[in-house]
């Protein structure tokens, strides 16, 4: 390796040669999450039509021959020459990032695509992408293939009508799989629908003869009611849409019966922001002042308890979408919104209008309030034993669950904690662990379904809280707390198979309900174990999908290959656990994320809610898509 280090050696990517070198930089990964990510980055485009009032029907054909196109009839991309660039505008946003009209307030005062990446990006990781443009009285077209130009800008006919249309395929050589998930599609299409009333969305795939229509005048009331269909609830669901300040907010309100903790799910600019932001805090504190001044003017407690964010919550399912010019995001992910001054527009709202509201349905609210009280007087009732989880946790390390094998590092920065289904699997992992740093948790059979039972019930469960002792941060919305956690890598690990996807389902609803702070934090991981072993000679390898199978074939060819199917991690032997999944230098991780936590909450609920209805209708709506359930 040389020495020298001049300006020789700096390398400058052409164009968009840099998103084809890196393109986990602009899409996430080059897996299932991002092939999908480049429909949406194309229906986002047209969504921003709509929001500017220029859009309101968008199409979305998934073709026979793998490649996919979104159409709308907004104004359609400007075909005129681009002053600076000396080339036509539509070949400026498909060949140059940060090209768009997002940057300017005169063209879209609201928009949700900022960085002005996605169209180029798309292009860029597709093997051929054409787009056809209808303003004007004209139709023109364009093609393009790997990001460069392969047909100028021309004329092909005339039209009355306007829009773009913009059909691409996604370059095998870029992405594990170009098989687009039809169900997937469909779930952020038909959110889409209901944050913009009024926008028609058809989705048609080609192979399956299958062609829907999402259109909701509801809005997010129809949206909560959804996501809520197989819960009872205490009130018609309560619904607000007003502007303050050049500022959009819609919300949907509804309490539910059960005494789970409380969801919010959260947009801005038709983005979901999965971490919340000052919309949310907004949402919180204006819900807490209006019950809490209706349960004073109603002199409503009686007894002297006193009662937190956290009860107020407790059964809530609420939905809010606020629309605004320049949302400043935390992270080029948008997850969370920072601007500040949002908070004390959406609490003044919300503690209007909902005040208001409660006040003129009474027999609703004192239902409501009810809840709320015994919500409060529960989780006092709780306090004790959520402590003595942490002491036992932290204070006595002698009583820690007996089938915890703890690590010896008590740095929970280098600890891992394997939450493992089975004993044998368990046993396997013990013996094959690295045990200065990871301690393993065996799990016996499924764990309780928390979406059928009071928190009272699951705190009395072995498993559960053999769970909650050995992380040790405790539990719930305000008093789970990450610092204190044992542990910062929390490992589900379960069979490739449909008892271990229950299982792990059954893992992640816990955490999502009682631990979600671990979520956030990035605490929380699934283990990747391999599905096939294969042995040429005395050569080993491991595949972790079908497709991975067939690359290691393809490369060392199949004579002479002893292929093993693994059906559970019960069937690999402490070092073979250890080699595929254990060790860190040469295991696959998966982060659970909270960045699909509407369509989390939509499955948790549906999947393990107490009506069999929506559970069926799933299954068969998904029986042929779907072959390890995941959350």
């Amino acid at each position: 390796m040389s020495r020298g280090y001049k300006a020789e050696h700096i390398s400058i990517l052409k164009d968009l040669e840099g998103v084809r070198k890196r393109p986990a930089m602009y899409i996430g990964d080059t897996g299932k999450r991002g092939l999908h990510h480049l429909v949406f980055e194309i229906v986002d485009n047209s969504v921003d039509e709509s929001l500017a009032g220029f859009c309101n029907h968008i199409k979305v054909v998934l073709h026979r021959d793998g490649s996919v196109s979104v159409e709308d009839n907004g104004r359609g991309i400007p075909v005129d020459i681009h002053p600076e660039a000396k080339i036509p505008a539509v070949e400026v946003v498909f060949t140059k990032l940060h090209a768009g009209g997002k940057f300017k307030k005169d063209v879209y005062a609201v928009s949700g695509g900022l960085h002005g990446v996605g169209a180029s990006v798309v292009c860029a990781l597709s093997e051929w992408l054409e787009v056809e443009i209808y303003r004007e009285g004209k139709m023109w077209y364009m093609k393009f293939a790997r990001g460069k130009k392969i047909k100028s800008l021309q004329v092909k006919g005339k039209t009355n009508k306007t829009g773009t249309k913009v059909r691409f395929k996604p370059d095998p050589e870029i992405f594990e799989t170009i098989k687009f998930e039809y169900s997937r599609i469909k779930t952020r299409l038909e959110e889409i629908a209901y944050l913009l009333p009024g926008l028609k969305i058809e989705l048609i795939d080609e192979k399956e003869n299958k062609r829907e229509v999402f259109e909701f005048e509801g809005g997010l009331k129809d949206y909560v009611d959804e996501i809520d269909r197989n819960r009872e609830a205490i009130h018609p669901t309560f619904y607000l849409h007003r502007k303050k300040n050049g500022v959009d907010v819609d919300v949907a309100i509804r309490y539910n019966k059960d005494f789970i903790d409380g969801r919010i799910i959260s947009f801005v600019n038709v983005i979901n922001t999965p971490e919340g932001g000052t919309h949310v805090s907004g949402l919180k504190s204006g819900l807490s002042r209006a019950l809490m001044e209706y349960i004073k003017r109603e002199n409503l407690l009686k007894d002297k308890i006193e009662i937190s964010g956290e009860d107020i919550r407790v059964g809530l399912t609420s939905a809010i979408h606020v629309k605004m010019p320049d949302p400043q995001f935390e992270g080029q992910t948008k997850t969370k919104l920072g601007n500040t001054y949002i908070k004390n527009i959406v609490e003044s709202i919300i503690y209007e209008e909902f005040l208001d509201w409660l006040y003129k349905n009474s027999q609703y609210s004192k239902s409501i309030v009810q809840k709320i009280i015994l919500s409060a007087k529960e989780r006092i009732a709780a306090k004790k034993a959520r402590e003595l989880v942490r002491r036992k946790s932290f204070l006595r390390s002698d009583v820690l669950p007996g089938k915890l094998a703890d690590c010896i590092s008590k740095d929970p920065r280098k600890s891992e904690l394997f939450i493992v289904e089975g004993e044998s699997a368990g046993g396997s992992a013990k013996q094959g662990r690295d045990r200065y740093t990871q301690a393993i948790l065996p799990l016996k059979g499924k764990i309780l379904n928390i979406e059928k039972t009071s928190l009272g019930k699951a705190l009395s469960n072995e498993e559960i809280k053999a769970i909650l002792t050995a992380i040790g941060a405790g539990y719930g919305e305000e008093g789970c707390d990450p610092s204190k956690a044992r542990y910062h890598k929390i490992i589900i690990m379960t069979d490739a198979d449909v008892d271990g996807s229950h299982i792990k389902t059954l893992l992640l609803t816990l955490f999502y309900r009682y631990m979600r702070p671990l979520i956030e934090e990035g605490f929380v991981y699934i283990a990747q174990p391999p599905l096939y072993r294969i042995q040429k000679g005395k050569e080993v390898y491991y595949a972790y999908s079908d497709t991975e199978l067939k690359k290691i074939l393809k490369k060392i060819g199949e004579d002479g290959v002893n292929i093993q199917r693994y059906k559970g991690l019960g069937e690999m032997n402490p070092e073979q656990l250890w080699e595929t999944t254990m060790d860190p230098k040469r295991r696959v991780l998966k982060r659970v994320t909270l960045e699909d936590a509407a369509e989390a909450e939509k499955l948790v609920s549906v999947l393990m809610g107490k009506d069999t209805g929506p559970r069926k209708e799933f299954i068969e709506e998904n029986a042929e898509e779907v072959q390890n359930l995941d959350i």
